[in-house]
């Protein structure tokens, strides 16, 4: 009898390793959530910078906006404001807080270019890298499989052929065993029982060197090709914490840098702040408003205590001129001889600014030579570039003509000569401004409501001292008046022919006034008059006492009860004293 070995012992021999494959996959399906997880913060990093872009862009345009709005404009009285102290501190405000917007715009523009753009196009590298990372891992994860499947079917084909073999050589010993087989099918059992064990020893061997594989496939899978993508993979998510951290540093290093230009900005504001002086606003002031004028004299104490009867208009509101007699009627009408404001005012003032006080005057003047002085000079900077060009046309005839420009170089000649002319009439009026000017010395005495008379020479010195109007122009003497303006008589006949106006209502003396220049009237406290024309903004009442005596008055002085029914009729009225 043959004796074969045992398969089962054969299949006992081996050991098969376990593989947990589903471990390694559950691995790489956290790891990718976690770098997924990484690349959603820095998106929501770069999308917080960019908000804060826009926000420092918007802060800025609103910063320029403002700054804009409350800049001076140019050729308006708002531009002329801007020569005190104060308001040229606030303007050097606003052109700081220009700057102060650009450097806004500054971190604006340096963290769209280092964060933004530089976080955007690793973003995308990023997602690159790690998408090759997972497809090697899952390709590894793949293979691996793989290799374990055929592991699997070389084992269970092995166990397949180990049982055959069992059955064969369990069924060729029970054919040796029994004496009624034949010889013949004896040994047709023992060769069929020798081929499975022949196919268990193949199976065997397969099945061994399956596992060798495996087992090398299973080391170089977890010792190196696992622990190399795993490294790469933390080796990219530790770039991008060191990435973000480092887009953090920048974002506030481009705030810290623009910190000392906005401290100067800030500086900048505090010096102009420093340099306000309320002095010399103050002195600037006085300079603009300044009118030349003396401050009035003392008023002369007027005795009342003499028997002879006196009415308002003959003592305290009297007018004299001359010999210094009284004359009972206050400030009068003087025969039409009323000032020029009286009527509507069309067009600009006079030429020589007459209506101005002398110190306004003198420095309207002034402006005007100083303004025709430069219309001169570019006049002659002309003249000399064109004599300049004629001179190259002579010397190089293919240039030009040179007769060309004679008509041109005609023209500025005669308009330098008027400017000349011109300059010489207001440099006239200028000197005669300041020879006008009294000395601060000198204390002019106020009588009331009467003028002391006034010998030649005192004409001649004196007279030329302006006298305030109501709209606070002033006046000369008739004898200064002769040599530039329209001569008394015309002005007298055109108010000859005026009809009186009509009543509009009455008014109550609020306090006394002494009307001492030409179309004002006199009037005591608490007297009623009527009124003949209503304040047009420049701080005067027309009023009237009878047919003969009318002028102007302070509106601050009265109180007016205007009545829109009110006829031109006189209605006597009673003077209250209160």
């Amino acid at each position: 009898m043959v004796s074969l070995p045992q398969p089962s012992l054969l299949h006992s021999a081996v050991t098969v390793p376990c593989l947990c494959c589903r471990k390694g996959k559950d691995q790489f399906d956290n790891l990718e959530k976690h770098t997924q997880w990484g690349i959603d913060v820095l998106e929501k990093y770069i999308k917080f910078v960019k908000e804060r872009t826009e926000i420092e862009l918007s802060y800025a345009k609103q910063l320029r906006n403002l700054s804009k709005k409350y800049q001076p404009k140019k050729n308006s009285k708002e531009e002329e404001e801007y020569r005190y102290t104060s308001t040229r501190a606030f303007l050097a405000t606003l052109n700081e807080m220009n700057d102060y917007a650009g450097q806004h715009e500054v971190i604006s523009e340096n963290m769209t270019s280092l964060i933004t753009a530089e976080l955007t196009r690793y973003v995308q590298e990023l997602k690159q890298e790690r998408k090759s990372h997972f497809h090697d891992g899952r390709k590894a994860q793949q293979h691996i499989e793989t290799c374990w499947k055929q592991l699997e079917a070389s084992k269970r084909r092995f166990e397949r052929d180990c049982k055959e073999a069992d059955r064969a050589q369990q069924y060729f010993e029970k054919m040796d065993a029994d004496i009624n087989v034949t010889k013949a099918d004896v040994e047709k059992a023992r060769q069929q029982a020798q081929l499975r064990h022949q196919m268990a020893e193949d199976s065997k061997a397969e099945y061994s060197s399956t596992l060798q594989k495996f087992n090398s496939e299973q080391h170089e899978h977890y010792y190196t090709h696992i622990p190399n993508i795993f490294q790469k993979i933390q080796e990219m998510e530790e770039r991008r914490i060191v990435r973000i951290g480092e887009s953090m540093k920048t974002f506030a290093e481009v705030d810290r840098q623009v910190i000392p230009i906005i401290g100067k900005c800030l500086d900048e504001i505090t010096k102009a702040a420093e340099s306000v002086d309320h002095k010399n606003d103050s002195q600037m002031v006085i300079e603009a408003f300044k009118s030349g004028f003396e401050p009035p004299g003392d008023v002369d104490f007027e005795d009342f205590t003499q028997p002879m009867k006196r009415t308002v208009s003959e003592s305290s509101l009297s007018n004299s001129r001359g010999d210094g007699k009284s004359e009972p009627k206050f400030g009068s009408k003087s025969k039409g001889k009323l000032w020029p404001f009286i009527k509507k005012n069309k067009g600009a003032g006079p030429e020589d600014f007459s209506n101005l006080p002398p110190e306004q005057r003198r420095k309207k003047l002034q402006q005007k030579v100083d303004e025709l002085n430069r219309d001169i000079q570019k006049e002659m900077d002309s003249r000399d570039a064109l004599t300049k060009m004629k001179d190259v046309y002579i010397k190089n005839p293919q240039m030009g003509d040179a007769a060309s420009v004679d008509h041109r170089l005609a023209e500025l000649g005669q308009n330098i000569e008027k400017l000349r002319l011109e300059v010489q009439k207001f440099e006239g009026w200028l000197a005669e401004v300041e020879g006008r000017l009294p000395a601060r010395s000198e204390q002019p005495r106020r009588q009331s409501g009467v003028y002391e008379a006034q010998n030649a020479s005192g004409v001649n010195s004196c007279a030329q001292d302006r006298e305030s109007s109501p709209d606070g122009s002033y006046t000369e003497e008739q004898s200064q008046e002769t040599e530039m303006k329209v001569p008394a008589t015309d002005f007298d006949d055109e108010f000859d022919d005026e009809e009186p106006l009509p009543t509009i209502g009455t008014c109550k003396a609020l306090y006394t006034f002494e009307g001492q220049n030409e179309g004002t009237i006199s009037v005591a406290e608490g007297e009623m008059l009527y009124v003949i024309e209503e304040d047009k903004g420049d701080g005067w009442t027309r009023i009237r006492r009878n047919e003969d005596e009318e002028g102007y008055v302070p509106t601050s002085y009265v109180e007016v009860y205007l009545d829109k029914n009110a006829k031109d009729v006189h209605k006597p009225l009673q003077k209250i004293s209160e």
